[in-house]
């Protein structure tokens, strides 16, 4: 279902997190769980994570993560300020000491003239430190392609912040 060199990753991380008895918490959009479910693929995960939220409409965004309705008026889902939103809160609704945000287009469609297929905002959020946001822009690979990149750039950033 996914990709070796992704679910190599993912053991990667659930090792050091392991190791570093962090828990994450995982706040996705464009990717659908993608990141939860690389995750759990490998063997002990439960010791690392501790939720993840699906959250594809922006009602579930406000709902479950608290993002404020305000943000996503004036910036749209696919935003930083929605990222950081989306991490800072899914953080606040577990007992992780890290998260993940994930908001994109994945495509083929959704796009406009400032938010083009593949343009991918994450945020990881962890207790007593700032925030960190990047901004993606994976082109067109397709819809998988761009919601794999993202994935494989979440473990990135996660491995970053174990650091």
């Amino acid at each position: 279902m996914l990709p070796d060199e992704l679910l190599s990753a993912a053991a990667a991380l659930v090792q050091r997190m392991t190791a570093a008895g962090v828990k994450l918490v995982t706040a996705e959009s464009c990717t659908g769980g993608l990141v939860a479910a690389a995750i759990t693929d490998v063997p002990g995960s439960s010791a690392v994570l501790d939720r993840g939220f699906v959250t594809y409409s922006n009602e579930a965004k406000m709902a479950v993560l608290g993002v404020d309705p305000a943000l996503l008026s004036a910036h749209g889902a696919v935003s930083a300020a929605v990222a950081v939103a989306m991490a800072e809160g899914a953080l606040r609704y577990s007992l992780a000491d890290v998260a993940v945000s994930i908001t994109g287009i994945a495509g083929p469609g959704g796009a406009t003239e400032t938010k083009p297929v593949g343009l991918v905002h994450l945020a990881v959020a962890r207790t007593g430190r700032p925030t960190v946001e990047e901004a993606c822009r994976f082109s067109d690979l397709g819809r998988r392609g761009v919601r794999i990149a993202a994935v494989a750039k979440a473990f990135a950033m996660l491995g970053a912040a174990l650091a």
